[in-house]
C-alpha cells in the first residue's frame, strides 16, 4: 500500500494531522493499533472532552512548563479559537465553561471522535487498524513504514503521533519513542505529568474534596508550585485539579524533603481568622474544641488538624489557650503532608518526557535527523497544565505536522509565521 502521508496514531494529534494533510491535497493514510480512533479522547474530561481552551496564544503558552517556547509557531498558527471554529465547522456546537475550558454542548466525548471520523473519510483517509512494528529508512529518509503483520506501507512523509506513555490500556505504550529513537532521535526519560502525588496521612480524609484552598508544594524552604483551586484526598495521597497541576513541576524532584502545604482559609488572613476562631470558641464555650472545629472545617478533616496543631479535640472550648489557638490558626493556614513520589505514569492524564524538541523543526514538526520524518502532540516533550491546554497542544501540532508532511510530499517549504 502507497500513499503520500502515512500517519502513525489515532488520536488527536494524528487525525488532525490526517485531516490538514488530506485538506492539502495529500493522499493519507492513518495507521491505529485500536479498532476505534480516539480512545483517550473518549475519557478526557470525564468522558465530556474539554477539546481546549478558550484563551490567546500567549494564555497558552503560559500554561505550559516546559518547552513552550518550540510550540509558540504552532499555536499562534492554530490558536483555540481556529480550532473552535474548526470543530464547530465539523458541526459539534461548543460551549466554554469556568476556566475558559471548552467542551461539546452535548457533554459527549463521542461526538468529537465522530466528527472527526466523518471528516476523515470524507477526506478520502484510508484508515487502517494496524500496529506499526518499524520504519523503513532508506539514505537518511523515511520512505514507510512495516507493519506488524509484516505488511509494508510506502509514503513519502511518516508522522509519528503514536501519544506518550499515559493510560496504556488506550494504546500509548512508548511505540513512537522505540520507532524515532530508530532514525536517530532523543528520548527524554518519561514520567507522568497531570498524576496524583503520593502523600502520608491522607487515606483516613480518603473522598474528601476541598474547594477554594490554597496548594503550596516545597522542597525544603523552596516553593515549587502555589495556586488555589479544588483538592481531592485519596488513599494514596492526593489528586484534584490544583494537585495534577503541581505535579507537572515535580518531574526532576527527588522528593526527598517535599510537603504539600494546605491553606484551608486562603481568603482569611490571620487576624481575621483568629477572630473567626475566637467567636466560635465563645459560641461554643462549653463543648469540646473537636465539636466546635465542625462549623470551620468538614469533620474527616478535623482530626488532621487537631493532630497537626498537638491538640486531642477533647478539650472544652473555654479551655483553649493563646498558645493552642495560635497553633490551630497556623495549621489551618499550612497543613501539612509529607509527598513521597508521583502515582505511576499508567495513572497520568499526559507523559512528560519524549522526543527531544531541538531535533524538531518548530514551524512543521519534521524531523532534523531524518528526511520526510515528522512529530505530532504527546510523544513530543511538551506537556501542559490542566484545562484542555494538552489537546490544544495535539490539534496545534497536527495541524502543523500535517500541513508540514503534505508540503514536504510536494517539494515545498513551509513559511514561517
Amino acid at each position: 500500500m502507497s500513499c503520500d502521508v502515512l500517519v502513525i496514531g489515532g488520536g488527536a494529534a494524528g487525525c488532525m494531522a490526517a485531516l490538514w494533510a488530506a485538506s492539502e491535497g495529500a493522499r493519507v493514510t492513518l495507521l491505529e493499533r485500536n479498532a476505534k480512533l480516539g480512545r483517550k479522547l473518549y475519557i478526557t474530561g470525564k468522558g465530556r472532552c474539554n477539546l481546549t481552551n478558550a484563551s490567546d496564544p500567549q494564555t497558552c503558552l503560559a500554561n505550559i512548563p516546559h518547552n513552550a517556547k518550540f510550540l509558540t509557531g504552532a499555536l499562534t498558527r492554530f490558536p483555540a479559537d481556529e480550532v473552535m471554529r474548526y470543530f464547530e465547522n465539523l458541526g459539534v456546537p461548543l460551549k466554554t465553561e469556568r476556566g475558559a475550558r471548552v467542551y461539546p454542548q452535548s457533554d459527549n466525548a463521542a461526538d468529537v471522535i465522530d466528527a472527526l471520523l466523518h471528516a476523515m473519510r470524507k477526506a478520502k483517509v484510508s484508515i487502517v487498524e494496524e500496529r506499526a512494528e518499524a520504519l523503513i529508512l532508506e539514505g537518511g529518509a523515511v520512505v514507510g513504514v512495516k507493519g506488524e503483520r509484516d505488511r509494508r506501507y510506502t509514503a513519502k512523509a511518516v508522522v509519528i503521533a503514536t501519544g506518550g506513555v499515559s493510560y496504556p490500556a488506550t494504546g500509548s505504550t512508548g511505540d513512537g519513542y522505540r520507532l524515532a529513537k530508530t532514525a536517530g532521535h532523543t528520548v527524554q526519560p518519561t514520567v507522568g505529568s497531570l498524576v496524583p502525588l503520593e502523600a502520608k496521612g491522607c487515606a483516613p480524609m480518603q473522598g474528601l474534596s476541598l474547594r477554594n484552598v490554597e496548594l503550596k508544594v516545597k522542597s525544603g524552604k523552596k516553593v515549587l508550585y502555589q495556586e488555589q483551586g479544588e483538592l481531592l484526598f485519596t488513599h494514596f495521597g492526593l489528586s484534584g485539579p490544583v494537585v495534577l497541576s503541581a505535579s507537572a513541576h515535580l518531574r526532576n524532584e527527588s522528593f526527598a524533603d517535599c510537603r504539600a502545604v494546605i491553606d484551608l482559609k486562603p481568603a482569611l488572613d490571620e487576624e481575621t481568622l483568629d477572630k473567626r476562631l475566637l467567636r466560635e470558641l465563645s459560641e461554643g464555650a462549653n463543648r469540646n474544641l473537636a465539636n466546635v472545629l465542625e462549623k470551620l472545617e468538614p469533620k474527616s478533616l478535623i482530626p488532621a488538624v487537631l493532630a497537626q496543631a498537638g491538640l486531642d479535640g477533647t478539650e472544652k472550648a473555654n479551655s483553649v489557650t493563646k498558645p493552642q489557638r495560635r497553633r490551630l490558626l497556623e495549621t489551618l493556614k499550612a497543613l501539612s503532608f509529607s509527598v513521597s513520589g508521583l502515582r505511576p505514569v499508567a495513572e497520568a492524564i499526559v507523559t512528560a518526557g519524549g522526543i527531544t524538541v531541538t531535533e524538531v523543526s518548530p514551524q512543521t514538526m519534521a524531523s532534523k535527523l531524518c528526511k520526510g520524518l515528522f512529530f505530532a502532540g504527546e510523544v513530543l516533550d511538551v506537556d501542559a497544565y490542566t484545562g484542555g491546554f494538552n489537546l490544544q497542544i495535539a490539534w496545534a501540532t497536527g495541524h502543523a505536522a500535517g500541513i508540514g508532511a503534505a508540503a514536504f510530499c510536494e517539494g515545498e517549504t513551509v513559511r514561517e509565521a
